[in-house]
């Protein structure tokens, strides 16, 4: 018998009919196995536009429409740090995942690894998230400021109201409108004229000569911000003022432009233990013009009529000047600059921050649904992220000019006719178009 010899550089030609034979036997395997386990894919149903659903009845013939997209996504689309934490989140307060077993509409909002172990709030720099943002050491301050403190919303209140809806328990006695007015330490001018004008308090007369309503108005504060140059410490004069007009609330946080979230989530938890029982509530800066007695007007009107002539406020009424479709600002030396790192997506639709009025319901629902959506240095984008979650879409009313009027019309009477709200005016401007709008405007 012949014997094959392979040397140390070359296979043994004898072998080679056997190596070929094992490949092919290998790869027919292999395709009977795949043959055996594939599954064709079945054919998408599609579905028309609207459709009935399978056991439904519709004498009408009317078809309901189907949701083009996922009920609940779970999936993370963008891997910034505030759409990641506001993920897990998401995932937590799923209330088609969490079944309630206490009764509230969104259990489970405690994050404990935000707390010291006896449950205090953890309200001292959190370095941690600044470690997930490669940028964060060329970011503004005011950036880095609110990424070591987006973690904490639990602020000592430093002057408080508590007697300002004291007497008005009743629905029929509560304040129609309650304004609450964003402002800072050092804005005296302005708090003292929206007092003598748009802002004063009690019972103001609709514009068309209709009822009289009561108009309860505070002033949301931070503490004084020193830290961006050489200022007076006005503590002294505001301990003043809030003693002469009972109108001040004050809360021990930095008061700068990323912390406006702040006065929201901090005002919603006041109202509900001070003020719930209030009709509407205005949210407005301290440099607007508001039409008082017309937005009264545009409030009566928007009752939800009920049996027996009683009539009660939509829950998920809000209505001011919406936007949508916006995206974050890029440019770092812009006011409204967001990093990428930090949040990726366009924004919810939400009604512009110069000022917006919604029922105290829905301030009640936002309060509550504010505890499980993480903090966003621009207040009312954070405003539209919670309206969101809340499935509430805010309506826009053209009367609400958050950009204001054309320049050559600001000055004209008439030109405010359907205008409910304009910013921004000044004190003296404020004092000068409330004197002017005292005539009747119906001549225009």
């Amino acid at each position: 018998m012949a014997r094959c010899r392979c040397s140390g550089r070359a296979l043994c030609l004898c072998l080679l009919p056997f190596l070929m034979m094992s490949h092919l036997l290998v790869y027919i395997m292999v395709t009977i196995f795949v043959a055996m386990s594939y599954t064709p894919e079945p054919k998408p149903l599609t579905l028309p536009l609207h459709f009935i659903a399978s056991g439904a009845s519709s004498n009408s013939g009317a078809l309901g429409p189907h949701p083009l997209h996922e009920f609940w996504n779970l999936r993370l689309v963008e891997g910034a740090l505030w759409n990641r934490l506001q993920h897990l989140k998401d995932r937590e307060n799923n209330p088609i995942l969490r079944v309630n077993t206490t009764g509230g509409m969104f259990p489970g909002t405690e994050n404990t690894s935000m707390h010291e172990n006896d449950g205090s709030p953890l309200c001292k720099p959190y370095h941690l998230w600044a470690s997930h943002l490669p940028d964060f050491n060329t970011m503004p301050e005011q950036m880095k400021d609110f990424v070591l403190s987006m973690h904490c919303r639990n602020y000592t209140l430093l002057m408080n109201q508590p007697d300002l809806c004291k007497g008005q328990d009743t629905k029929a006695d509560a304040p129609l409108l309650f304004m609450a007015i964003k402002s800072q330490v050092g804005n005296f001018e302005n708090r003292q004229a929206i007092r003598e004008t748009w802002g004063r308090t009690g019972w103001v007369q609709e514009e068309a000569g209709g009822e009289r309503w009561q108009v309860r108005a505070v002033f949301l504060l931070g503490r004084q911000d020193i830290t961006t140059g050489p200022h007076p410490d006005l503590g002294a004069l505001l301990q003043l003022e809030s003693r002469l007009h009972k109108d001040i609330l004050q809360w021990d946080f930095r008061d700068t432009f990323f912390n406006l979230t702040l006065k929201d989530v901090l005002f919603w938890d006041w109202l509900y233990v001070h003020c719930p029982q209030a009709h509407f509530i205005f949210k407005g800066d301290d440099d607007v013009f508001v039409r008082t007695g017309a937005l009264l007007d545009y409030l009566d009107k928007q009752y939800a009529p009920l049996q027996r002539k009683t009539k009660k406020v939509r829950d998920d009424f809000i209505v001011g000047d919406v936007i949508t479709n916006a995206w974050p600002s890029r440019q770092p030396t812009a006011k409204y600059y967001i990093p990428e790192s930090f949040y990726k997506g366009v924004y919810p639709a939400y009604a512009g921050g110069g000022g917006v009025v919604y029922s105290a319901a829905l301030a009640m629902q936002l309060r509550e649904v504010s505890q499980w959506v993480g903090l966003f240095p621009i207040d009312d984008v954070y405003m539209g992220m919670c309206l969101q979650r809340l499935g509430v879409s805010p309506s826009h009313h053209p009367g609400f000019l958050t950009f204001d009027l054309p320049e050559a019309k600001r000055e004209v009477p008439c030109a405010y006719r359907k205008v409910l709200l304009v910013h921004k005016r000044s004190p003296k401007e404020m004092l000068t178009l409330w004197r002017a709008l005292k005539a009747p405007l119906d001549e225009c």
